[in-house]
């Protein structure tokens, strides 16, 4: 299968700023390390062997960063009271729809049965890289590990896949020109009844002790107009027509806008089409504004990080209730059970949709002191 040359810029910066905003160059089919932006990497970016998932052999782009490029500013994720202003959350529960976290959301919020806050107004707030939840319904921060590396591995040369990779709640999507890695949609408060707040670049600190982006940060401007929030990313410049980033199959990911200005036509499933002869993918106008699935093939093992937990760590999705997991281990004392035993039973039975009777059954518990046990509203 020929693949067509990717977009590419021809003159980039590497200000912090992000080292897209400039001409595109459709005669480039390969990605330079000059767009990385200094500032976020361990050491130079080099051309690699790879592996890619369809077994063939290949040349990658090997980018390790750090835990945060130096200068960046994040935040703020989680308020510390009703009288606070915090990030933003994509509510996906009644009323649905792109929030700020401030008093006014966590009231409907409490309203709709997750409450967030005490009688004082304070707001129940967790380190979940170093702690686990302390109530039904905790905000999410996490402390950053300034010892932390992760290192990526992106095609120099795209690959069309036989079908595209779906990007579900957490998936790898890419690196942003700025240096932060990119995945796909942050867990569900109505999965994991805690909420991994985001910062107004919809960026946040995963369980790992490093910062990644859950959006498109160099396009949030066209998002907040779309809901009519008057909202600004600070930490990445605005720009609808400039790129963002190198999704892990080696295209490019662009905003909302081509690079003329005008508005993309002919977009796959994936949020991508060709132009001229490049393919990319663009943001949404609607968060979360990233592709929803890559149409390329990706390099084996194409991240990994030195942090003690967390994606892409040697232990993997463990410790401390990752991006909000259900605190299994309080939930078996509760009910004199083991953790494994609890978590095993609930699998079986369907996991979210697990039939709480026959996971009662299985553990030998009373079914509602299962239900009183377990997080949530509806239990």
């Amino acid at each position: 299968m020929s693949v067509p040359p990717r977009l590419v810029p021809s003159l980039c910066s590497t200000a912090l700023g992000f080292a897209a905003l400039c001409t595109p160059n459709f005669a480039t089919a390969q990605i330079e390390a000059r767009q990385i932006a200094a500032e976020a990497l361990v050491e130079p970016a080099q051309t690699v062997a790879c592996t890619l998932t369809d077994g063939s052999d290949a040349q990658c782009l090997e980018v390790t960063v750090k835990y945060v490029p130096d200068t960046l500013e994040v935040g703020p994720f989680c308020p510390a009271t009703l009288d606070d202003v915090g990030g933003i959350w994509d509510w996906d529960g009644e009323a649905a729809g792109l929030y700020r976290i401030d008093g006014d959301f966590l009231r409907m919020l409490s309203d709709l049965g997750y409450t967030f806050y005490d009688d004082a107004g304070e707001v129940a707030v967790f380190d979940i890289r170093t702690e686990g939840p302390t109530s039904d319904h905790d905000c999410i921060n996490a402390s950053y590990d300034t010892s932390v590396e992760m290192t990526m591995l992106i095609p120099m040369t795209p690959v069309m896949a036989d079908s595209a990779t779906d990007l579900g709640t957490v998936a790898k999507v890419g690196l942003s020109l700025n240096g932060v890695p990119i995945f796909a949609d942050a867990p569900s408060v109505l999965d994991r009844n805690h909420m991994p707040a985001l910062d107004v670049c919809a960026g946040h600190v995963d369980p790992g002790g490093w910062y990644h982006y859950h959006g498109t940060a160099t396009d949030m401007e066209t998002v907040y107009g779309a809901a009519d929030m008057q909202l600004s990313c600070a930490n990445a410049i605005q720009d609808a027509k400039a790129q963002f980033g190198y999704a892990f199959d080696g295209h490019a990911i662009m905003g909302s806008l081509e690079a003329d200005g005008s508005v993309p036509r002919g977009l796959d499933d994936c949020g991508g089409h060709m132009h001229g002869d490049t393919y990319h993918y663009h943001a949404s106008a609607e968060f979360p504004n990233l592709p929803t699935c890559l149409v390329g093939e990706q390099a084996v093992d194409n991240f990994s990080t030195t942090a003690a937990q967390g994606i892409g760590s040697a232990r993997g999705d463990t410790g401390p209730p990752s991006e909000g997991r259900p605190d299994f281990s309080a939930i078996a004392q509760r009910l004199g059970v083991e953790e494994s035993a609890l978590a095993n039973a609930i699998e079986a039975a369907g996991g979210r949709d697990a039939d709480l009777g026959a996971v009662a059954a299985t553990l030998g518990v009373d079914e509602n002191a299962l239900r009183a046990a377990l997080p949530g509203p509806d239990r």
